[in-house]
């Protein structure tokens, strides 16, 4: 009896069928999408202010592990929120770093483009300086003489009145300062330093005009405009997002002041010399512990959606929130930046490692 052969086509794809089918998904996803961009490495955005402790671990963990260095571009917080919350993807940056908060503002525009689960660390602390050149007298000032000195508008004869500035010289504010004329040099408004300044320092001192303090409760956006707002007839003079140019222009004209962050005070003291604001030096303790009246603390923030399409994004955030880059005898304290408890370093430690997620709801 002769048996019959049916032969019938197997339903396992060939070897080859496989290797197409794996091309094919491996075309369509992010990984694909970073290695046909270039885009196999970390790039970071923002604080002129954070940009040193931002290329210092950039540094260290391109040396230290199997990714390569991160780019980092110095953009201003304002300005690297921009490009942070313009998207997802790889033509996006992965992380943007800051010298203040994120605003409401900016989260808002986030989550119009997709920007959704962000994740912020908190690295440290740092003081903003008023700064001058080595071979200036010293000077001590109050939050209130840097109002005067500063701002666009100020208060009149008649409570709830206003005038634009009348002061020239630093003597016209009170007497006991100097008699040269109000120069500062500082950074532009996409700088987070200058959001900081213009909040603490001149708002400050703004609050010590009781009417104007009211404000702040019953008109909060007055209370702004007032406060917040500095004069526009050369006494102030943006320098960008450059904080060494500052430093040199101080030291070309001693009767400058200059305002940006105390690491670069601290790595420029043969230099420059900070003043003294409201009876305290900037310094390192004073920071720390809250007694220099003018100190803010530094972010990196994060896109969630990055971490497992960016190569080496996970592994830099640990490198980050490591106790050898943080802890009291980290290399970033090293070179200027004001530690934080331990407490807080392992909650962010923690943050990072769990990636967990800002809330957008923040005011």
């Amino acid at each position: 009896m002769k048996h019959s052969v049916i032969t019938t086509q197997s339903s396992m794809p060939s070897p080859r069928r496989l290797l197409s089918l794996a091309l094919l998904v491996f075309a369509l996803s992010p990984l694909a999408a970073n290695a046909q961009s270039g885009r196999d490495y970390v790039y970071i955005v923002g604080s002129s202010t954070v940009y040193p402790f931002a290329t210092i671990v950039a540094e260290r963990f391109g040396r230290g592990s199997a990714y390569r260095t991160p780019k980092v571009e110095s953009t201003g917080s304002g300005g690297g929120f921009k490009l942070f919350c313009d998207g997802i993807g790889v033509d996006y940056p992965d992380i943007s770093n800051s010298s203040r908060a994120i605003k409401s503002t900016e989260l808002e525009a986030c989550r119009s483009n997709g920007v959704v689960d962000i994740i912020e660390l908190k690295i440290g602390y740092d003081g903003i300086v008023f700064a001058s050149a080595l071979s200036a007298p010293d000077v001590m000032l109050t939050t209130a003489d840097i109002y005067h000195a500063l701002a666009k508008e100020l208060p009149g004869s008649e409570p709830g009145s206003l005038v634009a500035n009348p002061n020239r010289r630093w003597a016209d504010i009170r007497d006991g300062l100097p008699a040269h004329r109000i120069e500062v040099l500082g950074p532009p408004p996409t700088s987070g330093t200058r959001d900081e300044f213009v909040e603490i320092a001149m708002g400050e001192g703004c609050r010590q005009v009781p009417w104007i303090a009211a404000l702040e409760t019953s008109e909060p956006s007055r209370f702004r405009a007032i406060c917040h707002t500095i004069r526009e007839d050369g006494a102030f003079i943006e320098t960008g997002e450059n904080d060494n140019l500052i430093v040199q222009k101080l030291e070309a004209n001693p009767r400058a002041f200059g305002i940006f962050g105390f690491s670069f005070l601290d790595q420029n003291t043969d230099k420059v010399k900070g003043a003294g604001i409201d009876g305290v030096k900037p310094g390192f303790e004073a920071i720390a512990d809250g007694r220099y009246p003018v100190s803010r603390p530094l972010y990196f923030y994060v896109k969630k959606d990055h971490v497992a399409t960016i190569p080496g994004l996970r592994a830099f955030l640990a490198e980050l929130t490591s106790e050898r880059t943080l802890g009291e005898d980290g290399y970033l304290v090293d070179r200027g930046l004001i530690p934080m408890p331990v407490a807080e370093r392992r909650l962010e430690a923690d943050n990072a490692r769990t990636l967990t997620s800002l809330s957008l709801a923040r005011e």
